[in-house]
């Protein structure tokens, strides 16, 4: 038996009766063992604890289990009933008498848990080599690193052990194994799933991570896992508005941000560079239109992860342990966690008030675009090279990804092809809180267009499948056609670009419009006024977009004689517009045969 453990693949076979929970069993086993690499796991149920959870599955049947039958692993520093929780250190061993929040949903959405997996200890690293466990071997290249923290959850779905696994990201956990393995992990808004039975390493900034196949199936295991969880004290509910899943269509043209060139760094790789200008021309083929961005808050952002007090909440976290078992820990995992003792108070609060400034900047950059692009990582490591220099080369992974629960952001790290070394390359979207449905809508375009296989597995992507629609919502904004003082460059702009306005494009009218002077106004205006096809010429506007909100407010702004009606371009394409009410014409300049307002201003402001 060889097949994918897609959803819609493990779908089909269910409904076509040629599988059953019980028979994927045996199958999944034989995997695991075929793979023969003990590392990605800490604790595998038997076969006969699988069965009991498959004959659970198959007794409910899949009218109510929306995972019906669907293997999944669980990163061993989140709960499982009865099972141990370890996080990578056998002496902090405990086991749990609940699962935690998010793995009670999959369970009760009939999900099948396979094991517990391997992880740098105590979630405290990028690069996955920091367990006494081993090291997972990365599916592409066995001498590179597999990613971590959560690199046995990466390896487990990449290799085809599993549907789909849970990690934790705290500062890129969920998305720098994503890359090496070829996967899309899901880093929450946080809050929207709940970190009850979860291991903290910072608290007040974890999350817990999904890495599936597709986009479509880690957001359909992310609507299962998130919810408000009143007994999570830093569980929030979702506002309503976030509950609308959009599509790259009904965001098209979407604006998305990339650092300036100079502030792209990439630790002397050559081979991302490349790989990543791919994927951003990749996503102007999908519509997308590109906007340089300042990258310096989201980057300063970063470095207060470790080099701030942050590093103090990883001490709050295991001191108690650290007290009695000191020498049971990771030896570069203790100097780390050792280093949050230091910080003082007066420290804490200095950062706290910096962050704060650093959020005000990267919430400004959100009014210009709709997702922010990143490489995942700069780059990738030889388990050599991070053993000879664990901690930078470490804090280099980090540099795309350390920001992100700092500045209350959703990420979606998306597979972008393959390097010219054969190695597996990877961005990520970024976006405010709660914009998770859609960067999920744009993830799953790009990946569509992009996506050769599944992880490791040398499957095929398949078939668009119910799992991964990312189903179609209103637009986000709406487009305006101006045609004068609010052209870029004249006195009124600021209407437009002070409510979030965007410049689509810079076009023509058909040539059934005639163009005029009106008489009187401040700051001097044009009228557009429509004509019988033939008697007017085409006539130069923006299209600009706006929030709907913010669409209306300008609207009911407008002062007479000026008025909104329908314009026809000349691509035969219609657009909500400015024209002007017939008797505001009379006495007026015709200006048409300067083919537009700012063509106009020029000539009037050279011969006045």
């Amino acid at each position: 038996m060889s097949f994918s453990l897609d959803l819609e693949t493990l779908r089909a076979s269910y409904a076509g009766g040629t599988l059953t929970p019980t028979a994927l069993v045996d199958e999944i086993c034989r995997r695991i063992d075929a793979h023969g690499d003990p590392a990605v796991w800490i604790h595998r149920l038997s076969r006969d604890e699988l069965l009991v959870h498959a004959r659970r599955v198959e007794a409910r049947g899949p009218a109510e289990q929306p995972l019906f039958g669907v293997p999944f692993a669980i990163k061993d520093n989140i709960d499982l009933a009865g099972v141990p929780t370890t996080a990578a250190c056998p002496e902090f061993s405990y086991t749990p008498p609940a699962s935690a929040t998010v793995v009670q949903r999959l369970l009760e959405a009939g999900a099948i848990p396979v094991g517990k997996t391997n992880l740098d200890q105590f979630a405290t690293g990028l690069v996955g080599v920091r367990s006494p466990h081993g090291v997972p071997r990365n599916p592409f290249h066995p001498e590179m690193i597999p990613g971590g923290s959560s690199s046995g959850s990466a390896v487990a779905v990449a290799a085809g052990l599993v549907s789909f696994a849970l990690g934790t990201d705290t500062a890129g956990s969920g998305r720098v194994p994503a890359m090496f393995n070829n996967l899309v992990g899901v880093k929450p808004t946080r809050g929207w799933f709940s970190t009850r039975g979860v291991v903290p390493a910072c608290r007040s900034l974890d999350c817990v991570s999904v890495f599936a196949l597709t986009v479509g199936e880690a957001t359909t295991v992310a609507r299962i896992c998130g919810g408000f969880d009143p007994a999570d004290s830093f569980s929030r509910p979702a506002p309503a508005e976030a509950a609308a899943p959009e599509t790259a269509a009904s965001l098209t043209p979407f604006w998305f941000g990339v650092p300036a060139a100079d502030q792209l760094e990439w630790f002397g790789d050559t081979l991302s560079p490349v790989a990543f200008a791919a994927a951003v021309r990749g996503f102007e083929r999908l519509g997308g239109v590109r906007v340089e961005i300042d990258f310096a808050s989201f980057r300063d952002a970063a470095r207060l992860l470790y080099e701030g007090p942050w590093v103090a909440e990883r001490w709050a976290a295991v001191r108690a342990f650290h007290a009695k078992n000191a020498d049971a820990i990771f030896p570069v995992t203790r100097k780390i966690i050792e280093g949050g003792a230091k910080p003082l108070a007066v420290d804490a609060f200095e950062a706290f008030y910096q962050l704060a400034a650093l959020r005000r900047a990267a919430d400004k950059v959100w009014e210009s675009i709709d997702a922010l692009l990143l490489p995942t990582a700069a780059t990738i490591y030889t388990r050599a090279q991070v053993e000879a220099d664990p901690i930078t080369l470490n804090s280099r992974l980090g540099h795309y990804t350390n920001f992100a629960n700092l500045l209350d952001t959703a990420a979606l790290a998306v597979p972008a092809g393959f390097r010219v070394d054969g190695l597996p390359f990877g961005v990520t979207l970024f976006g405010p809180a709660w914009s998770d449905e859609k960067l999920a809508g744009l993830g799953s375009a790009f990946h569509r267009a992009t996506g050769h296989t599944l992880g490791a597995t040398g499957q095929p992507l398949p078939e668009k499948s119910v799992a991964d629609e990312i189903h179609p919502a209103a637009p986000t904004r709406l487009n305006l056609a101006v045609v004068g003082a609010h052209l870029t460059g004249q006195p009124l702009n600021r209407e437009l670009t002070s409510r979030g306005g965007r410049l689509v494009r810079t076009t023509q009218t058909a040539n059934c419009y005639r163009l005029h002077a009106l008489v009187g106004t401040v700051p001097p205006k044009p009228g557009l006024e429509r004509v019988t096809p033939g008697e007017g010429v085409a006539i130069e506007v923006e299209v600009w977009s706006l929030a709907p909100a913010a669409w209306a407010e300008f609207v009911a702004a407008i002062p007479p004689p000026l008025g909104i009606g329908t314009l026809l371009l000349e691509d035969g394409t219609a657009v909500k517009g400015f024209l002007c009410e017939p008797l505001a014409l009379v006495g007026s300049k015709d200006i048409s045969h300067f083919g537009g307002w700012r063509a106009y201003r020029r000539d009037s402001s050279s011969n006045p």
